[in-house]
């Protein structure tokens, strides 16, 4: 008897054993609320109003780089949008002609062209409105006229021969929209996927047991409310301060609107990238991402979160750093 219910055991662990490859694959099984929320970054983020060519894009990157672009020569898209550097500066504003400091952060520009709008306001409908946005503003790149920018491109035959390249068959292709459409071209290659898009693919390795068990904190708290999709946020735009009221003269999205309804409403930033991209916030006045998702929790939430959910949530959110896109470098 002691024999045979020693084999039944032996027999029962021996087929367990064989099991449990399978049982562990399917408790590690992704949320499908998770997948239903995040669906991976795309490998592109084309247009059809702009499609992308690889003399488009070629003189967009060009053009990004270029300082012509600003009245003293010394600004450019990189200057405060650095590609080597996730696509910020790491200012809390940027320096802009003469010196200079706007009121708001520079975002970063990786992953932009999927958004909603683009600046804090959402004035600009996309990244080839956005482009041009900053070479007329007196404290940014400052230049005087639509013209000027032409004038300048146009002592430049390798630019005259780019442009026509670029965009074929039309009369004069050296124009100031086709500026904005040659970099946003370029800027629609930036996109940075990072181990949490092959974690949502099915590598349920890409990620450790802390930053799902910190993905789960951030879906539990509530943060997904607003940071979701691809670019988790990005999509929609939210009243900072919507539980617990924020300091801050800056009216947001009004600015734009003169709706009351919209005063301190901001596009909800994308958090691809974001332990790179200090400081947080529209004014740059948040230095640690510790501190910006207790905030958050705060005054969106109405939460007060413990040491260990904010280390669990900030231990997720640096799995969103991507891999930057050696073409652009």
């Amino acid at each position: 008897m002691r024999t045979t219910l020693r084999n039944i055991i032996t027999t029962a662990a021996a087929v367990f054993a064989l099991q449990l490859p399978a049982i562990r694959t399917a408790s590690a099984e992704i949320d499908p609320v998770i997948k239903a929320l995040f669906p991976p970054l795309p490998k592109s983020a084309d247009s059809p109003h702009n499609p992308g060519t690889p003399e488009k894009i070629a003189l967009g990157k060009r053009l990004y780089s270029e300082t012509k672009l600003s009245k003293a020569e010394g600004l450019s898209c990189n200057s405060c949008h650095d590609l080597k550097n996730y696509g910020v500066d790491n200012e809390a504003t940027s320096l802009g002609h003469n010196n200079q400091r706007g009121t708001r952060n520079s975002p970063t520009v990786y992953n932009a062209a999927l958004h909603i709008a683009q600046f804090w306001d959402g004035r600009a409908k996309d990244v080839e409105e956005q482009a041009l946005g900053p070479m007329m503003n007196p404290v940014e790149m400052a230049m005087a006229t639509e013209v000027e920018v032409i004038q300048r491109l146009s002592k430049d035959p390798s630019y005259i021969e780019a442009f026509k390249k670029a965009f074929p068959g039309e009369k004069e292709p050296l124009n100031f929209q086709n500026v904005g459409k040659a970099i946003g071209a370029f800027e629609r290659t930036l996109l940075t996927p990072s181990r949490f898009d092959a974690y949502l693919k099915g590598d349920e390795k890409a990620l450790s047991a802390e930053e799902i068990r910190g993905l789960k904190t951030f879906h539990e708290t509530g943060c997904t409310m607003c940071h979701a999709g691809a670019t988790v946020g990005g999509q929609m735009f939210q009243k900072l301060g919507l539980v617990k009221p924020y300091e801050t003269k800056d009216l947001g999205r009004y600015e734009v609107t003169k709706n009351e309804a919209e005063k301190y409403f901001f596009k909800v930033p994308s958090l691809r990238n974001i332990e790179k991209t200090a400081p947080y916030f529209h004014d740059g006045n948040v230095k640690t991402l510790d501190e910006a998702v207790r905030l958050m929790a705060e005054h969106q939430l109405g939460r007060t979160l413990t040491d260990g959910q904010v280390n669990d949530i900030v231990t997720f959110l640096k799995a969103l750093t991507g891999e930057l896109p050696q073409s652009a470098l």
